[in-house]
């Protein structure tokens, strides 16, 4: 549904003699009703979106706090999810994935009390006519929770740490071990003048939402980047199509009342009147503060997610500094009790590689198996520690190894001591990244012959 105001500002509108109030179908009011209780459970449901309107105080909320309802309406959403589907919908606010069994069952349960509340509310007040003054409020709240999500999501991709560049490890896994969804976030990662031109189109939609005069101008842009972004989701596998989907339902909503106009500018080339919408209040005064808000509020979001995605690009994107030995490093001498191992790509314990990187430490195995490790590094002591990776929040490492290390040249490390209660005598090179065609040269303006690698 389109913006309080188009192309005639709210302050003359209001200042101009109101039309009469034509009456409204029942079709069209029973689907008022039901827009207004089913998005204002989404915004309950889904709290990211309200809550992105903290801002920087979002730093301070407990994790997963967005969640809170769907914490308290677990006992419903296994209920019904039982009752009805005959499945187990528990929610895991650890999964990180928006599509669980209990988010769809939930989703259900706000179509069904939706419809129910609007069938009531259409018997409790039959006789009003139209909601002309309630629906600028609605259009509102709804154009301004899409805004903030265009902010949020476009500001994590314009400091690309939403999907940050393949992970060292990505480097050597086989394509076809990858996820859908991996591929997806790899292809994007590899490319951050790509992702940052995809966010700057996000921003720009938010930004133009959260200024009455070009709310429909943004509720376009955001049509456009949020059906990309759902069909990614859908053709990838992307667990987050619930919300993505009722990104691209709220466009189409403040676009409805826009839909003649539309058309007949853009496919019937017709003349066509400026929006004469009703504003939120009766004075210009008033409409003018509402305007000023609103853009004050945009520009509080927009600050405060560029803070908050600069200190986590700071803290686990691509601006943590390197570790001590980062790199991949391709094993070339494995000793174990004085015993050299040979690399057989059947053994399934010698090590082939080990890659030091910022998000951690893994080990792959002759067989080409990673194993996730934890390595405690100390340069000065030339000490190296390695532990496994814990599988659990309370489950205990277990030692893999401890070593004493030396580099001869930056290019070589050589690791002596315990390995798995063996001594062992472990010589590594490093391997320079560019040598991958990923992290090869990206861009030629003359190309006589194709490259696709592989």
């Amino acid at each position: 549904m389109g913006a309080v105001s188009t192309d005639v500002p709210e302050s003359e509108v209001a200042d101009q003699p109101r039309p009469a109030r034509p009456r409204w179908n029942p079709l069209t009011k029973f689907a008022f009703r039901f827009g207004c209780l089913y998005f204002a459970l989404i915004f309950v449901l889904f709290g990211q979106i309200p809550l992105v309107f903290l801002g920087v105080i979002n730093r301070e909320l407990p994790l997963n706090a967005g969640m809170w309802a769907m914490r308290a309406l677990n006992p419903v959403s296994e209920w019904v999810g039982r009752e009805v589907f005959g499945v187990d919908a528990v929610l895991n606010e650890q999964s990180g994935s928006g599509d669980q069994t209990a988010i769809w069952v939930l989703v259900f349960v706000a179509v069904i009390v939706s419809l129910v509340g609007a069938a009531l509310w259409s018997a409790l007040d039959r006789r009003r006519a139209e909601y002309t003054v309630l629906f600028p409020w609605f259009l509102l709240v709804v154009r301004l929770g899409l805004a903030g999500q265009m902010i949020h999501y476009g500001i994590a991709k314009v400091i690309p740490s939403q999907m940050p560049e393949p992970a060292l490890t990505t480097l050597l896994a086989p394509f076809g071990s990858m996820a859908p969804a991996g591929v997806l976030w790899s292809q994007v990662g590899s490319s951050p003048v790509y992702e940052i031109l995809l966010g700057a189109a996000e921003v720009l939609g938010g930004l133009l939402l959260f200024l009455p005069r070009t709310a429909t101008l943004g509720s376009m842009l955001s049509l456009v980047a949020m059906l990309q972004v759902f069909v990614l989701n859908m053709t990838f596998d992307v667990p987050v199509k619930i919300h993505s989907f009722h990104l691209v339902l709220l466009s189409l909503v403040l676009l409805a009342p826009q839909a003649k106009r539309l058309a007949d500018v853009l496919v019937l080339e017709r003349h066509s009147e400026p929006a004469t919408q009703q504003p939120l209040f009766g004075s210009r005064r008033a409409n003018r503060i509402a305007a000023s808000v609103q853009v004050a509020l945009g520009i509080w979001v927009v600050a405060s997610a560029a803070w908050l995605d600069g200190q986590a690009w700071d803290e686990w994107g691509g601006g943590m500094p390197e570790p001590p030995l980062y790199g991949i490093w391709a094993v070339r001498d494995y000793t174990v009790d004085g015993v050299q191992v040979a690399p057989l790509t059947t053994d399934e314990n010698r090590w082939q590689r080990v890659i030091f990187d910022k998000s951690g430490t893994t080990i792959q195995h002759m067989n080409g198996s990673f194993e996730p490790a934890v390595a405690a590094v100390d340069s000065e002591a030339k000490t190296l520690t390695l532990s496994s990776q814990p599988t659990t929040p309370d489950a205990a490492p277990i030692r893999l190894g401890e070593f004493r290390f030396t580099q001869p040249r930056p290019d070589q490390l050589t690791l002596d001591g315990d390995l798995d209660g063996a001594q062992a005598v472990v010589t590594l090179e490093h391997v320079d990244v560019r040598t991958f065609p990923l992290k090869g040269p990206a861009f030629h303006w003359v190309q006589d012959v194709p490259n696709f690698g592989g």
